[in-house]
């Protein structure tokens, strides 16, 4: 066989019975007259493969081990079409790993062990494949070769699937669950069809790293990400970097949807810089993708038009608004209108339902950061392998990490906390109330608290004991007044955990009345806590 010809494999050729190994000719490899099969119909089709390239490659494995360098790290036995092919690759992988030479001579002591060596094709089929070399320049396409076709009869075996669930009724697993079952085995089929990865050289990786520098110094605020929009936020956080899942946690009525429909809404207000459609260089309004699974998308608009329009959300609701009032609200919807803002409010979503949404987006409207309004009203795949909600759970947060790495965008996501907070004297979030929840303190790059002390304050009213005076329980209701007083309408949002700079507490200021989060004045902090 010359170096340079790689045969084609032919989904038309059917598999060899594989009973004379020995022979090298095309008979033994599956290499019929295609005149023959012409009038046959489809039904007779095998599943892609090439058995000639298969033995090319064992045959440079075999003549020269350093072949088997090239072709480790993607290509597995599994992805062999004849099962000799792939049990002779598998004994080729276990000695070169033990340190020991893969050739004819010491496949034969293996084989010998097993009583397995016949089945192969005996010495001869060994010795025969050695001698079919290719170098090892080639012995990497050959992979590649071996490795694509093995992705398509996966394929093929995924629509065959497909094919026989759609035509299987059942009650428990819904036509749209069998698409977004399918697409999630589809996008691990994908994963594995990736050759290409593997080692970024330091040159490349500090390139990039110079540039996300020279994007923040260009900035001048010192941003390397996405701004919040809330000045102290993103001093500690140096804003949401691309392809980081941020976990934003917290205990209900701490104002979390709030807070993230603040950040939505800043960052749909910003630009970055562009291109026009002439090609000409302009700043360019940001897109957002809101999923909301716990609140409507005309609930949550209402909310980000209450923020915008610094107008009661409970006038709103009940229509208590006079003339100005809402001419007010309009003019402000009218502005907002045009933010590249969208909400999705599907519910139950998984993360296949969910990637398949963002790719959508993207090509449309272009993509900047996404937000999960939260993570566990996700639900896992369809046909999943979860035997827990915890391991579930587990599943969605590292999902959305890699929706994060593969859309190169920011996706912050909601979570509860346990309710042990609640235990606790000092009520203050801390990353092991995460650790009931799966994997999400693992996979996320940011967790992020949020706390408001004045919720707490407010219901820790002092009642008058037995054995209080008067003005001794006057003293305690002042003491009480006093701590409220100093905690009204202000948070705290504590950063637990940050994969690029320092954990902390930042103290924001908060208008439940307009459930809108901003920064507080300098000279209106929040005392110390002990």
């Amino acid at each position: 066989m010359e170096d340079d010809a790689i045969p084609p494999y032919d989904s038309d050729i059917p598999f060899d019975d594989g009973a004379d190994h020995g022979s090298m000719g095309h008979d033994a490899m599956g290499l019929m007259d295609h005149d023959n099969m012409g009038h046959h119909g489809p039904e007779l089709r095998s599943p892609p493969h090439n058995y000639e390239v298969e033995q090319a490659l064992l045959g440079a494995v075999l003549a020269n081990n350093k072949a088997f360098e090239r072709i480790s790290d993607f290509l597995l036995p599994a992805h062999f079409a004849d099962p000799a092919h792939a049990e002779i690759f598998q004994a080729c992988k276990t000695l070169i790993e033990r340190g020991q030479l893969a050739n004819a001579t010491t496949l034969k002591n293996y084989f010998s062990g097993s009583g397995s060596l016949e089945e192969l094709g005996g010495t001869s089929y060994l010795a025969e494949l050695q001698s079919s070399v290719v170098t090892i320049i080639n012995a990497s396409e050959y992979g590649k070769i071996i490795h694509d076709l093995y992705i398509r009869r996966e394929l093929i075996n995924l629509g065959e699937e497909v094919v026989i669930n759609a035509h299987t009724h059942d009650l428990d697993l819904s036509a749209t669950q069998q698409i977004e079952g399918a697409e999630q085995k589809l996008y691990r089929l994908a994963e594995a069809g990736q050759t290409e990865g593997g080692f970024v050289s330091f040159g490349d990786a500090l390139a990039t790293s110079i540039n996300y520098i020279n994007v923040a110094m260009k900035q001048g605020d010192g941003l390397a990400g996405i701004s919040s929009g809330l000045r102290d936020v993103d001093k500690l956080l140096g804003g949401f970097h691309h392809s980081d899942l941020i976990i934003l946690a917290a205990r209900p009525s701490m104002g979390k949807t709030a807070f993230v429909t603040n950040i939505a809404f800043n960052i749909a207000q910003a630009t970055k810089p562009g291109h026009n459609a002439d090609g000409e260089e302009t700043e360019i309004p940001m897109s957002v993708a809101f999923f909301s699974l716990e609140m409507s998308a005309d609930q949550l608009a209402s909310r980000i038009l209450s923020s915008a329009a610094e107008m009661p959300s409970h006038l709103m609701r009940r229509g208590e608004l006079d003339n100005d009032q809402f001419e007010h609200v309009f003019q402000v919807s009218r502005a907002l209108s045009n933010y590249k803002l969208f909400i999705d409010d599907t519910p139950n979503l998984t993360v296949p339902g969910l990637r398949n949404r963002v790719r959508r987006l993207k090509r449309q409207h272009g993509l900047d950061i996404i937000i999960v309004d939260y993570l566990q009203l996700m639900s896992g795949a369809p046909g999943g392998n979860s035997d827990s909600r915890v391991q579930e759970v587990s599943e969605i947060s590292r999902g959305l990490k890699g929706i994060a790495k593969e859309m190169n965008v920011p996706v912050i996501a909601l979570s509860q906390l346990s309710r042990q907070t609640e235990q606790r004297e000092d009520k203050r979030p801390q990353l092991s109330d995460l650790r009931e929840s799966g994997s999400i303190e693992q996979d996320a790059d940011v967790v992020l608290f949020l706390y408001r002390d004045e919720y707490y304050i407010a219901r820790e009213k002092p009642g008058q004991g037995a054995e209080d005076s008067t003005d001794r329980f006057h003293e305690k209701l002042a003491n009480h007044e006093a701590r409220l007083e100093a905690a009204r309408n202000k948070a705290e949002m504590i950063i637990g955990k940050q994969r690029h700079g320092p954990i902390g507490t930042v103290e924001l200021h908060f208008n439940g009345e307009f459930t809108k989060f901003s920064d507080l004045a300098p000279d209106d902090h929040l005392p110390e806590h002990h």
